[in-house]
């Protein structure tokens, strides 16, 4: 299963003075006069955090009760970490009766975002984190990839997955599906949309990607993307008004003790080695920044561009393997 790839540190300048798990968030604005309601815990696997701003603590308070009930009825779905998944139910038996509609619109989100990206956001790479998984168990100190990559590459492609309000399903043997590049995204979005739908007018959501709530614009915030090569130190810091971002980089987990190769699969060949030290997506739902910065995490920079030339509402930002910054969008 793919363990967790965002490496942004957000901490919230706000009268708590906590930290976000994933990147550093400064209010622009003078910090709220509300002192915000604070729920840290682990959703999919990552570590996760809600910041609640409302003036009545239990109304507030029970906003993080429906919220963490919402994630554990989508943790059902998607979770790589309970057998009892909708997705781990389809991984054991390459296919799966009457799937959710949340499922469903995941997989709908992948296939727009495996189109958009030529192919390199492909959810079932599963196969490939099984083999790298093993080979390196195995042989700790490898210099070299795991054999046989050419014929796991055979049993990837997202064009093979197929589904509706009846059934997924695999075409192909031995295949396998991982959402962890997006759901966490989706989940993100969800209670964002529930805190929204429940007349919350600030939070910071943060499920696996940080999505700020802030409709009506009066918190903007500043988020400093962490140095790759340094966790204690930031590179440059991205504004969020009333939007998603997200971060990937190999840098977080890697298979051998040289880092040579990373959990970021390339689809298309198999190969892990990082093209990128991170890529940061920034967008107005968080299971697409989600989706993008995986992804990018593993493309050229002419697939990027193309992506955000069809979107301009995304904007991304890479650090380059030299350190560079270049942005896009």
């Amino acid at each position: 299963m793919l363990t967790r790839r965002r490496f942004i540190r957000i901490t919230a300048a706000t009268t708590a003075g906590a930290l976000l798990p994933l990147a550093h968030a400064q209010t622009a604005a003078p910090a709220p006069a509300v002192k915000p309601a604070l729920w840290q815990g682990v959703a999919l696997g990552s570590g996760a955090e809600l910041r609640l701003y409302h003036p009545n603590p239990a109304v507030a308070q029970s906003l993080i009760k429906r919220s963490l009930d919402e994630v554990a009825r989508l943790e059902k779905v998607f979770s790589l970490y309970r057998d009892d998944s909708q997705i781990q139910q389809l991984n054991r038996t390459g296919s799966l009766k009457n799937p959710s509609p949340d499922l469903l619109a995941v997989l709908s989100q992948s296939r727009y975002v495996h189109r958009l990206t030529q192919g390199a956001f492909d959810p079932t790479v599963q196969t490939l984190w099984h083999l790298y998984a093993d080979w390196f168990s195995r042989h700790p100190n490898s210099q070299t990839p795991p054999p046989h990559l050419a014929q796991a590459v055979q049993h990837i492609g997202f064009q093979h997955v197929q589904f509706s309000s009846r059934e997924v399903r695999f075409t192909r043997p031995k295949m396998g599906i991982t959402l962890n590049g997006i759901a966490q995204g989706y989940i993100t979005d969800r209670i964002t949309t529930l805190l929204e739908k429940a007349g919350l007018a600030h939070a910071l959501v943060d499920l696996g990607e940080l999505h700020h709530l802030d409709p009506q614009h009066r918190h903007p915030e500043r988020v400093s993307v962490r140095d790759p090569k340094d966790p204690n130190g930031t590179r440059f810091q991205i504004p969020l008004d009333n939007q998603a971002l997200a971060t990937s980089g190999g840098y977080g987990t890697y298979f051998d003790p040289d880092g040579k190769f990373t959990h970021l699969f390339n689809p298309k060949t198999g190969g892990s080695n990082p093209r990128y030290q991170s890529i940061s997506v920034r967008a107005d739902q968080a299971a697409l920044a989600d989706a993008l910065s995986t992804a990018f995490a593993v493309s050229s920079e002419s697939v990027i561009r193309n992506a955000v030339k069809q979107r301009p509402d995304i904007k991304a930002w890479a650090i380059a393997l030299d350190g560079t910054v270049k942005e896009y969008g």
